[in-house]
């Protein structure tokens, strides 16, 4: 090796990416699996993903008590034995509840692969949601969301989200407190029957792949009532606010307050999705971005400011998010649509171009950094019923999008009259 010659440079866009293709297999019941066999190191990641969000509950909170409720109790293990087998063998088990979504998750080694997965099929088939442990969840959310409630930032969030999908929309509900008081062990124990017992899942594993894995998969899940997922969600209409700009008071003691704005945007199969990916990354999706640069670095009335698309199946958003002193929330509002307005009437320069796509493949190139990581991008494309070119196809629009692209997108979807405009102090 000559130490005296450096390595030549080489820039993250000049890399050829390559998504590991992933091993599919069927069970018994058509529950599709999804698998990543890579890594070096003897562990596993199973996660089972029951089409079980709140997308499907009939009132606010019962998808996510259900999920939590999942590890509480079985008809032949205690909360405490259930945390007590996993804890054992040194494995971590646990759930999430998203928009459509809710995830059961096991990591382990993979040689105890064979003695868990009775425990989670037992919570997934036996569980019987005990009312000890309802009321300790009650109470625990209650608790939680009343000192939620005193964080602008809190409010700010759940409150966007009402007004631009329609407070009765999956998207746009939030909990109060007498939506927790009010849950109750018969429409749970219903919800689960109808969504975990005999709903509808598909598996991701990733890791060092034990053999038998197939027959282990089969042996405790392949004969149950599961079906595969369908193939789209029966949409829901939005009904947004008419009213786009508001104000309100949360905390008179607050010194700062929180700023949200949100303008409703396709999801992921638009064709624009992907272009806008970049257009945002020079917005304010990154610490280098614009929004940063003027309203951190320059202006000094934030610590972080950044925006995003949500990452949602049926319709998505395009959001900023950042608190800021009281007196420079206006100003804050101001100085966003002044950027808003440079990127639809000039072109960004190339310099500053291709420093987002280095960082944007930077990115994937991290994201492509082991199986739990290449598992959850595959995750993401086949749940959005998607496949691999949309990977490539992303690839491709950061390393060659235009800037004249940029500011055409800039004009049809950076309109301060589009957004929603929410500060909460």
């Amino acid at each position: 090796m000559d130490r005296h010659t450096p390595p030549a440079i080489r820039q993250p866009v000049d890399y050829p990416l390559q998504l590991k293709p992933y091993e599919h297999t069927t069970l018994n019941n058509g529950v599709p699996v999804y698998m990543i066999d890579a890594g070096s190191q003897e562990v596993l990641q199973i996660e089972l993903v029951f089409f079980a969000g709140n997308f499907f509950e009939d009132r606010t909170g019962l998808a996510s008590a259900t999920n939590f409720l999942l590890k509480n109790g079985t008809r032949t293990r205690t909360a405490f034995q259930i945390n007590e087998e996993f804890e054992y063998y040194g494995a971590h088990c646990s759930r999430s509840c998203y928009s459509e979504t809710a995830v059961v998750s096991l990591h382990t080694l993979n040689k105890h692969t064979e003695k868990l997965l009775p425990v989670l099929r037992d919570m997934l088939q036996d569980a019987i949601f005990p009312e000890e442990e309802l009321a300790i969840y009650k109470q625990n959310a209650l608790q939680k969301l009343m000192v939620n409630l005193k964080k602008c930032e809190f409010v700010a969030g759940r409150l966007i989200d009402s007004y631009l999908y329609g407070p009765s929309h999956p998207y746009g509900k939030y909990s109060n407190p007498e939506d927790y008081e009010a849950l109750q062990i018969d429409p749970i124990r219903k919800y689960y029957d109808q969504y975990y017992k005999n709903g509808r899942c598909a598996i991701f594993i990733a890791g060092k792949i034990p053999s038998g894995i197939k027959e282990m998969l089969n042996q405790q899940f392949g004969d149950l009532p599961w079906q595969a997922p369908a193939s789209a969600l029966t949409p829901i209409a939005t009904a947004p606010s008419v009213e786009t700009k508001f104000r309100i008071q949360n905390d008179p003691a607050a010194v700062q307050g929180a700023i949200r704005l949100a303008a409703p945007f396709p999801n992921r199969h638009h064709p624009d999705f992907k272009k806008v990916m970049v257009l945002n990354t020079v917005f304010g999706g990154f610490f280098g971005s614009r929004l940063m640069a003027n309203i951190r670095e320059e202006k000094g009335y934030t610590y972080g400011i950044y925006s995003y698309l949500q990452n949602q199946m049926q319709q998505s958003a395009w959001v900023i998010s950042t608190e800021a002193g009281k007196e420079v929330c206006e100003a804050t509002l101001s100085e966003i649509y002044k950027e808003m307005q440079i990127l639809r009437e000039e072109p960004i320069p190339e310099d500053e171009l291709s420093l987002v796509r280095n960082y944007m493949i930077g990115g994937i190139l991290g994201d492509l950094d082991g199986p739990f990581h290449i598992i959850a991008k595959w995750k993401n494309i086949i749940l959005n019923n998607l496949d691999a070119s949309y990977f490539y196809e992303s690839v491709d629009t950061i390393k060659n999008i235009r800037a004249s692209e940029l500011q055409e997108l800039a004009n049809k979807y950076l309109d301060s009259e589009r957004f929603y405009e929410f500060v909460v102090y």
